[in-house]
């Protein structure tokens, strides 16, 4: 029994791992069987009459009737114009009797199934934001398994942002009476190892070997006894079956694929039900570094090869540098300021003037292209998403409201912070002649 006035609890409980199905309570009454008949009659007399109806009763504890009983008699009081059909009714009573209480409620909403969250221990799940690795997390919840995550970054903080979004969703909406944490690693070391050191062909499979690693070396200090993927055979060159058995040993805890025999389009279906469709639409593939030509057809013996050639103190400074995020404790503005602004210019980055013409002539970047907030909304596809957006308005404002924007567009934008006065103080601009 759950006690609440909260309007939302039945679309929470219908969420919760363990719960197959559920009820709304509308009335109880003494378990007396002539009170039961009584206000069971008062209840439902008015919604079967012209239809065809059910009484369905269990008990629990020990009365002087049975449940054939009440359904009985309560079928009989409720006859009057309606007719019993117990195969396929328009209308179900239905009766609960528990000790010194007998409750009625109709109809059952499905509940999620599974096993309640926790009683299968704890793991780790691989999140890079995308629809697979979300769907296999809301798989092992479902099963009874706690999750933590961690996110290998590829991309810098638009992508991080997209990322923890998506790792939102699971906490909130799959994750009750659990607080589960994302650990964020900045891979940018590790790749710039594997393109220095390892064959081409072989990056995309070191990179999924180094990510294993990172895991497991996190998973240690968390007691996960296994990590989880959203792998799926054949879905990229990585997934071969021969890539995945190459893959497998840079852990020594349990790989579990929950996806691996999934197709996209079933993982994408589902990733509706978990509510990261929207989200992972905007993320771009950010771990596929390989150049063309990859290898599908990796041994173990050679995958460690590759991997042997990496200084392992590349991957170990970055698993310490890892930013711990609970995600249950994010706000809605955590989610968009942290990940907003920006105080330098990166090489290469486009720079946008999201003021008025009278501002831009009097004083602009030189370099800037200017665009006010209106056509930025409109123009969202034609951006480039390979290249980095700074945008900049005189106090910031404007310029986050469009950086968001392009965010949610899977772009990686940002406001320059502090708007007009910063930028030429941070970067020497100065009025263009």
């Amino acid at each position: 029994f759950v006690r609440t006035t909260a309007p939302e609890a039945m679309e929470i409980l219908a969420r919760i791992p363990g719960i197959s199905s559920l009820s709304r309570v509308e009335a109880k009454c003494r378990a007396e069987l002539p009170v039961i008949v009584e206000r069971g009659r008062e209840i439902f007399a008015d919604r079967v009459v012209g239809r065809t109806y059910a009484v369905r009763a269990r008990r629990a504890g020990t009365h002087p009737f049975s449940s054939y009983d009440v359904q009985r008699e309560l079928g009989a009081a409720l006859n009057p114009g309606a007719r019993v059909d117990l195969s396929n009714p328009e209308v179900e009573v239905e009766v609960e009797i528990r000790d010194d209480w007998a409750y009625f409620f109709s109809g059952r909403v499905d509940g999620l199934g599974g096993l309640p969250l926790g009683v299968e221990g704890r793991a780790i799940c691989l999140l890079s934001g995308g629809f697979d690795s979300a769907v296999a997390a809301f798989l092992m919840l479902k099963r009874g398994v706690e999750l933590d995550y961690v996110f290998c970054n590829l991309a810098g903080e638009a992508y991080e942002r997209s990322v923890v979004q998506v790792a939102k969703v699971l906490a909130d909406r799959w994750s009750y009476g659990s607080r589960p944490r994302l650990f964020v690693v900045d891979f940018g070391p590790p790749v710039d190892e594997i393109r220095a050191r390892s064959n081409p062909r072989y990056w995309q499979v070191v990179l999924k070997r180094l990510m294993y690693g990172a895991a497991e070396r996190i998973a240690s200090g968390t007691g996960a006894l296994a990590v989880v993927t959203g792998e799926a055979i054949g879905q990229v060159s990585s997934q071969t079956l021969h890539n995945l058995a190459a893959i497998d040993g840079a852990s020594a805890l349990p790989v579990i694929r929950p996806l691996v025999g999934f197709d996209k389009g079933e993982i994408i279906e589902t990733s509706r039900r978990v509510g990261n469709f929207e989200i992972s639409s905007g993320v771009k593939e950010y771990c596929a570094i390989a150049p063309g030509n990859p290898v599908t057809h990796a041994t173990p013996r050679s995958a460690q090869a590759e991997e042997a050639k990496l200084d392992p103190a590349v991957l170990r400074r970055a698993v310490e540098a890892t930013r711990e995020i609970d995600l249950r404790a994010l706000s809605a503005a955590d989610l968009v300021e942290s990940y907003l602004y920006i105080d330098q210019l990166p090489e290469g980055a486009v720079v946008v003037d999201v003021r008025g013409e009278q501002e831009w002539e009097a004083w602009h970047r030189p370099g800037a292209i200017r665009l006010e907030p209106w056509e930025i909304a409109g123009r969202l596809k034609e951006f480039d998403p390979e290249r980095t957006y700074v945008l900049y308005c005189d106090v910031g404002m404007q310029a986050a409201f469009a950086a968001e924007q392009m965010q949610r567009a899977g772009l990686e934008a940002y406001a320059f912070r502090g708007g007009t006065r910063a930028l030429r103080e941070r970067t020497g601009a100065a009025h263009p002649a």
